[in-house]
């Protein structure tokens, strides 16, 4: 099995950390790193102790749910919370930071920012960042990187298709079978 990089690494983690979401419009994990190791990680929800969007619904204001703490603010006031300085750590996202978290990413020292997938990538944050030389990178992240049992699903789909043309199924039948396999798993 091939290593994946740091970058796939962290942003794994990322994609780990928003599972814990209790947010029901979009889940986003953040993880700070310095020197290769996390020091802190976060999710978006709702503070310790208080109601959950998935337990009450949202509580949307101007299209926006106030009930929630962002991922990067979450990982932020982690440190804060355990004395974990940020100067010069790069943050890992799931999703482009909205204008809050931006500032408070750039205010904090944080100097590079990777993100998996663009939401609402704001305008004035990316002169912001800009502005204050933090470097920002879009860093995809494939899923398929970190599947473990890859191998046997994609062997299991490949004896079941192989069962159902020795049963008679039409080669025209298994073609988007074929396909979907491939766009699971890769070619």
């Amino acid at each position: 099995m091939e290593r994946i990089t740091w970058d796939q690494f962290f942003m794994a983690q990322c994609h780990l950390l928003a599972v814990r979401s209790t947010c029901t419009r979009l889940a986003v994990g953040a993880t700070i790193v310095r020197d290769n190791r996390i020091i802190a990680g976060g999710y978006n929800g709702s503070i310790s102790g208080g109601d959950h969007c998935i337990d009450n619904g949202c509580y949307v204001v101007d299209n926006h749910c106030v009930r929630t703490i962002h991922a990067e603010m979450n990982a932020l006031l982690q440190c804060s919370k355990y004395g974990s300085p940020v100067e010069g750590a790069t943050l890992y996202v799931t999703h482009f930071p909205c204008l809050q978290c931006s500032k408070a990413i750039i205010q904090s020292g944080i100097k590079k920012v990777n993100y998996a997938t663009d939401y609402k990538n704001d305008a004035y944050a990316i002169t912001l960042f800009e502005q204050s030389g933090v470097e920002v990178k879009h860093i995809p992240f494939d899923e398929r990187e970190v599947d473990f049992t890859k191998d046997l699903k994609i062997e299991l789909m490949h004896d079941l298709l192989s069962k159902m043309e020795s049963v008679g199924t039409p080669h025209e039948e298994l073609v988007p079978f074929r396909q979907r396999m491939d766009d699971l798993f890769g070619k």
